[in-house]
């Protein structure tokens, strides 16, 4: 029981990353926006706040560095796709292989770097219960805050005047420009805001494939990097195989406009 609940305690640090990404990506596409550069984002992020605490020691500019990295690239994304009408899908690509190349680049300088002792976390002492306590009280605050972060999101999309426009401009653009709505600064704040928590997310510093590798590791299970590499790609193609085969459901959850460019003069 013990190893489950150590499982359960690397998934949900592990899933912590994505689910944090995956908000920020959802932003950018319930405003009709496509950001395939989000890795990208992620590894420039991760390699700004990986810098900022080593320089610093402080975990809060870490996570302030990945965020201004990641709304920095996403506001570049952003002045391309919806300023000058370039091809959204094309244009994320570019950014994902920007974002490899460079933060291998910038991230030599740092190979030998350390970060300083890392807290350890228990949540109103709640983590030294049996079982229960090192599966979901021993995490980082921003564990719980992607939770909060989730419904926080719900509740702005479908309960707020905000998320209903932001929605709308997804919707129909034009639609929204007809009642007055400035379409292209929303998306635009759509995409920085999508991009700081792509950043944030990997100014996280945690791997999915890392701690699940570990976890196996410590069990005894010898299963090949490359292998456990792949198994995030692998979900995303069976994921999209599914959703597919149900047109229904794409019809009533993607945005009408999305990936669709729009003029203001057209």
């Amino acid at each position: 029981m013990e190893a489950y609940a150590l499982l359960l305690a690397a998934t949900l640090n592990a899933g912590t990353v994505l689910a944090i990404a995956a908000l920020g990506l959802l932003i950018n596409e319930k405003a009709g926006i496509v950001n395939l550069g989000a890795e990208g984002i992620m590894l420039c992020a991760a390699v700004a706040g990986f810098a900022a605490v080593v320089h610093s020691g402080s975990d809060g500019l870490g996570f302030a560095a990945g965020m201004a990295a990641g709304a920095l690239l996403a506001a570049i994304f952003g002045w391309l796709v919806i300023w000058l009408g370039t091809n959204q899908y094309a244009t994320g690509l570019a950014l994902s292989l920007f974002g490899v190349g460079f933060s291998a680049f910038v991230g030599i300088g740092y190979v030998q770097a350390r970060l300083p002792e890392r807290p350890r976390f228990n949540g109103l002492g709640l983590g030294d219960l049996p079982l229960i306590g090192p599966a979901l009280f021993r995490h980082h605050p921003l564990v719980y805050g992607a939770m909060a972060l989730a419904l926080g999101l719900i509740w702005f999309l479908y309960r707020t005047r905000g998320g209903l426009v932001l929605r709308s401009v997804g919707e129909s653009p034009q639609a929204a420009h007809a009642l007055g709505y400035p379409v292209r600064r929303i998306r635009l704040l759509a995409v920085v805001a999508g991009g700081a928590l792509c950043g944030l997310a990997g100014a996280y510093l945690f791997g999915g494939v890392t701690m699940l590798q570990f976890h196996l590791q410590g069990q005894g299970v010898q299963s090949p990097s490359q292998f456990l590499t792949m198994l995030p790609y692998l979900a995303t193609i069976v994921v999209l195989a599914l959703i597919s085969r149900n047109p229904t459901w794409i019809r009533v959850n993607m945005p009408a406009s999305l990936g669709k460019p729009f003029h203001p003069g057209a």
